[in-house]
Parts: C-alpha cells; structure tokens; sequence
C-alpha cells in the first residue's frame, strides 16, 4: 500500500491546475530517477507515472543523442571457477567527449560461471529492455529502473542416449501480440560407436515472457544453417539476424528470424574483401540502420596499409540494391567483434589487455579508456531512458543494488 502526506491533496491541486497534456510534456523531459522519485509526491503523480498509456508516452517519446546513454557488461575473475559480471553506466554529454560514469556500478546476477564471461549477449534494447543471455540462463533487465528477472528454464528434455548442443539464443519484441519472446535453438543428436556426433534434428524453442510459456517450433520447410553461440547477432526492425553461411555453400548471408511471424529467412550481404589472416564479419547498427562490417583477424601478417576494414549500411532494410559502403578505415586491434557504435562517431571495442577502446569515425583517433574486464568479457548497448516494466510471469521482477 502507498502511504501520502497530508500535503498530497494541495500536491495534487496544483497539478490539477496545469491541463493533462502540459503536466505530460514536462514529465517526459525529466529523468527516469526523478520520475520514479516523483510518484511518491502524490496520488495523482503515482497513479500517472506508472499508467501504461504515460509508459507508452514515454516509450515512444522524440529523442536525440543527447538522451542515448551506454552500458558496459564487463567481468572480473574472483577465484579459479568464479567469476563477478559488473554493469557500469556511461554517457558523454560534454564538449570534451570522455565518458562519464552516471550511476554506481551494479552486479550482474546470476552469471558467475566461465559460461558468463565468453558465451554470453547483451541484446537490444528492444522496446525499452534488455536481455543478458548465455547458453543456460536469461536475464531481462530495464536498466533505467535497475528492475530485472530471470527468466524460467526450457522444460523441454532429450530422449535417452541423445544429446543436446545448444547453437544459439535471442531476444526480441512481437509487435503482434504486443510481448517479448526469447528463443533458443539447439541440436539433438547421438554419437556412433567410436564417440562422434552423428547428424542431429534441430529444435527452436520459444518463451513468451507475458503469458509465461515455452513452446517448440514446427520446423516445416525451414531448412536452418549451422549457427555458432558466439555468431555475431543482434535484434533490429522486429527480427533478430546473425551472419552465417548457406548449408553446403561458401555463401554469407544475414539469417533472420522474424519475432511475430517465426519464421526464418535471408537477407544477402554486400561483397567484400577477403584477408590472408582470416576474414570477420559483424552486425552493428549505425544511423539506425542494419550495417555490416568486414575485418581482419589479428595476426602478424596483417599490413596496415592494406588491410583495411570496410563497413556497410543497408539503407532501405530489406532491399539488398540500398547496401552501400559507408567506410573504409584503418585495421584496429579488435579481438573478436567491434561493441557498439556510439552516436554515429564512435566504434567501440575492446583489445587484448582487456582494455576499452574507442576508433571516431570523424577524427579517425584511436583511443584508450579506463575500462576493461576480462580478456573478451565486455558488452555493450546503446540505450534511451524508459519505464517499461518487465512482466512478471510466474515471478515478479527484483530492483538490483549499487555495488
């Protein structure tokens, strides 16, 4: 039960003075934190704030790049099979463009294993949360609020004397049924006499976090290629993509699984280069827009003046003509995949040390920033400020505590 103070009825005649539509427009432009501090100051605010009409409001509210705020997932080492996952926050709304820490930096619960620091995603935002997923655990979390959950395990088993690797994961938005669904898929297979994994049935299951159910796929007439946990993927326009190859082919695609539909399909990649190190390709998102980016492994062969990274963008989504190359720049030590791009200008990733650093597209500085985790641990996402609440299912949501 909300308790009010007596002063709440002349609280709430003040606001009552402003027109609905003024008191809104206020409201959206102040901070998440005050807003939350806000619907204690009466009942009027209260019953407002955590309307689902003000959240939609909010949600969908014109923003900048001012507003755009990011999160680091990073982890530390505690003892020889334990590991601590750290959420920090960060914006840079200054002249000078350092990153500023805007929160204490919170715990990560529920990824302390090996499995936390190199098969774990951060992924989204996808209307206004996210989710940090491994092979066996998923978190949704606002990181606004600081509110999350964990979300219940697939009930579904194997067959005795089968096996059960699991391929790849995701998380995303059904605008259809208007809630959040996480999947994952995995192979079942046995193993013949001498121990080696013989061709197995493919399996998508699918969790809808409003109603709380977990269900597998009819995969009819979807022929999926082999996918890999660490493939890079991410959540975009109602699906989410990963780059793979054709079954059987050399041929890269962008594989899409469409949230509200659940269906698979491909989106074909542009040409690019190819290097005597190794060639890596990632998604990113920069200018809104699903983006491709081709680079180098790291190697001693590698030659500065020649291996160059190319980055594309797909400017109409869906429509394989609008690809075009964005930039061409410099080999950067990226080890793995890029992070995030931030305000269009900066590309994130994080080096061998362990280290974050920074490429701006505009100045082409490379940089070094004061953060770094583990050797491969660091995620990031970009995200705006929201309210939305994670539904609860069978088990409520929990406010995570600054360190």
């Amino acid at each position: 039960m909300k308790l009010y103070r007596k002063e709440d009825k002349m609280s709430d005649r003040i606001i009552m003075k402003l027109p609905q539509d003024v008191f809104i427009y206020i409201l959206l432009r102040l901070p998440v934190k005050l807003l939350l501090r806000l619907r204690c100051v009466s009942k009027s605010c209260y019953t407002l704030i955590q309307s689902s009409t003000f959240i939609n409001i909010h949600l969908h509210r014109t923003t900048t790049s001012e507003d755009e705020y990011i999160l680091f997932k990073r982890s530390f080492k505690e003892d020889v099979e334990s590991y601590k996952g750290i959420f920090s926050f960060y914006s840079s709304h200054n002249d000078d463009g350092d990153l500023n820490s805007i929160f204490p930096d919170l715990d990560v619960p529920n990824m302390t294993s090996l499995y936390s620091i190199d098969y774990d995603k951060i992924i989204g935002p996808c209307h206004g949360l996210i989710a940090v997923m491994d092979s066996r655990s998923t978190i949704l979390f606002n990181p606004s609020t600081r509110k999350y959950r964990l979300l219940p395990s697939s009930p579904f088993g194997i067959p005795k004397g089968y096996y059960r690797s699991i391929d790849s994961g995701g998380f995303g938005f059904d605008s259809v049924v208007n809630d959040y669904k996480v999947f994952r898929i995995s192979d079942v297979y046995t193993e013949d006499r001498y121990g080696y994994p013989e061709e197995g049935e493919r399996k998508v299951e699918v969790y809808e976090v409003g109603i709380d159910i977990w269900r597998e796929l009819d995969l009819v007439d979807q022929d999926l290629p082999r996918l890999f946990w660490l493939t890079s993927s991410m959540y975009y326009n109602g699906a989410y993509h990963w780059i793979t190859t054709l079954n059987h082919e050399d041929k890269l695609i962008i594989l899409c699984f469409d949230m509200s539909t659940e269906i698979f399909r491909n989106i074909n990649t542009p040409d690019t280069r190819q290097f005597s190190s190794g060639t890596c390709h990632s998604l990113v998102l920069l200018d809104e827009c699903l983006s491709f980016m081709c680079h180098p492994y790291l190697g001693p062969e590698i030659d500065p003046t020649t291996d160059l990274i190319d980055i594309w963008m797909m400017k109409d989504y869906n429509v394989y003509e609008s690809w075009t190359k964005k930039y061409t720049i410099t080999v950067l030590p990226i080890d793995e995949s890029p992070l995030a791009v931030w305000n269009d200008s900066l590309l994130f990733f994080q080096e061998k040390s362990g280290y974050l650093m920074s490429y701006d597209f505009k100045s082409e500085e490379v940089k070094e920033w004061n953060l770094h985790g583990c050797q491969k641990s660091m995620r990031a996402i970009v995200y705006k400020e929201s309210l939305v609440p994670i539904p609860r299912g069978s088990q409520s949501s929990t406010q995570l505590k600054n360190i």
